[in-house]
């Protein structure tokens, strides 16, 4: 390797309280994020000049998403296993290539499998993420201040995707989407290399357990593939029956086989504690609830208002600014007081949010809608930080990598779903679909609120740890 790439040990030890791991990792996690929304504002484009329908736009986004979230649980044990850092640089280089893959793409058919490799590349990294900062911050202020960050860097990428989708497609066309992903994705290639010190690994692991991931694939595959159909051939299609059924199908295959594997890629006892069990709930109601209006407003914005793509993003900024601001303080919060409180302001504000778009409709002004897109985009960046370090303090340092899989599997399950079912619900109606949608989305929000009041702890290090946590 050449010495450019090759620090010694001192260098290294001496950026663990540095910004440049944090920098490194959340480059990388920035552009897995930013690629599950920015290509929705991209979609009317990438339609005419490759010549497909709807459905085929449909994978073009859920396609990413479904092999991100199917392979979350075995990337985050392959991280316990090699290193978290040798999987991350794996991660990120698929990831670059894929998204040189998606620019060039001839035909819809090339461009969904170059997205289904996309999330590939997303999947080793974004457990890999965790456990990386997780053992570069080791104090607990130091870590939650980091998580803050990585929730502020998620947060800023799902709702500049489509602002982002806007201007470059208006500007340069479609495909600069994907470019954009190439020079980052080398960036953080380097920075990781220089500057970001491994996670511990366990070698002694028993082998991955392959059975059961491919029962986790059917299983999700099922799920998303018949509320995507269920649009088209209507929810009692013997088609969308058989993709529920298969859905079953799987997880209950899924169960039977972690249970009796000597290495499980979920380990069970994980879910005893209860902070850990309500966060990974948590994520996955926040997610269909967030991602699932990020895919229907511009829909909305663009087939009833008639906006343009780049007005359509910059319709999108309320949701986008208070990003930032929502996340900072949820890492300053969750250091002080635990995630609790943020976790459940988060979540109520929301909610309010999400219910805002009730009144949305075709007569509907736009200013109408700024104050419920602030709001759902505020409470999401005020929830998803804290939400980030109850499930990491939850988990045992030993399986932090397949915490972080655990946590972030639930949440891109949400995004799926949420983009299948919203997109199914406005199949026939855009306006009576968004509606029932964010109904749902509110619904899901204040479940979430509930479970964060009763199961996460109030206090930093408070006493709801996983099983070996215990002293």
């Amino acid at each position: 390797m050449p010495t450019l790439f090759a620090p010694t040990t001192a260098p290294r030890t001496a950026d663990r309280l540095s910004s440049l791991p944090l920098v490194a990792v959340c480059l990388g996690y920035f552009m897995v994020i930013l690629d599950v929304t920015v290509v929705t504002v991209a979609l009317p484009a990438v339609g005419a000049a490759l010549h497909t329908g709807v459905t085929g736009l449909q994978w073009v986004v859920d396609g990413y998403t479904l092999v991100f979230a199917g392979l979350l649980l075995f990337c985050g044990g392959l991280g316990d296993r090699l290193g978290a850092r040798t999987v991350f640089l794996g991660g990120l280089l698929v990831f670059t290539l894929a998204s040189a893959g998606c620019a060039l793409a001839p035909t819809a058919t090339v461009l969904v499998l170059a997205r289904l490799v996309q999330g590939l590349g997303a999947a080793l990294m974004v457990p890999a993420s965790l456990a990386l900062l997780r053992t570069a911050y080791p104090g607990q202020a130091a870590r939650a201040r980091a998580f803050g960050v990585w929730g502020t860097v998620a947060g800023l990428a799902a709702g500049a995707g489509p602002v982002l989708g806007g201007v470059l497609v208006a500007g340069l066309g479609w495909r600069s989407v994907f470019f954009l992903n190439l020079p980052a994705g080398l960036a953080a290639l380097v920075l990781t290399i220089r500057h970001v010190p491994d996670s511990p690994a366990d070698r002694t692991r028993p082998g991955l357990d392959l059975p059961a991931q491919a029962a986790a694939a059917v299983g999700l595959a099922g799920l998303v593939t018949g509320c995507i159909e269920a649009g088209a051939l209507g929810w009692t299609h013997p088609a969308v029956l058989g993709a529920f059924a298969g859905c079953l199908a799987g997880l209950v295959a899924f169960l039977l086989l972690e249970r009796r594997s000597p290495a499980p890629m979920l380990p069970l006892p994980l879910f005893r504690a209860r902070a850990f069990s309500a966060s990974a709930v948590i994520g996955l109601l926040l997610n269909t609830g967030f991602y699932g209006l990020l895919f229907l407003a511009p829909l909305y914005f663009q087939r009833v208002h008639h906006y343009s793509a780049l007005r359509t993003g910059c319709a999108l900024l309320p949701a986008v600014g208070v990003v930032a601001v929502g996340s900072a303080l949820a890492g300053r919060i969750t250091a002080r007081t635990g995630p609790r409180l943020p976790m459940v302001a988060g979540l109520a504000v929301g909610a309010a949010g999400l219910s805002g778009w009730l009144l949305a409709g075709p007569g509907t002004p736009y200013v109408a809608l700024v104050a419920p897109m602030a709001c759902a985009g505020f409470g999401t960046a005020l929830t998803m930080p804290a939400a980030t370090a109850a499930v990491m303090e939850a988990a045992p340092g030993e399986r932090s990598g397949a915490a972080a899989a655990v946590f972030n599997a639930a949440r891109q399950i949400g995004s799926a779903l949420g983009v299948a079912l919203f997109g199914t619900l406005v199949a026939t109606h855009l306006v009576a679909g968004l509606h029932l949608a964010v109904g749902i989305g509110a619904a899901g929000f204040l479940a979430a609120a509930v479970l964060s009041a009763r199961c996460i702890p109030g206090t930093a290090g408070a006493d709801d740890r996983a099983p070996g946590k215990r002293t």
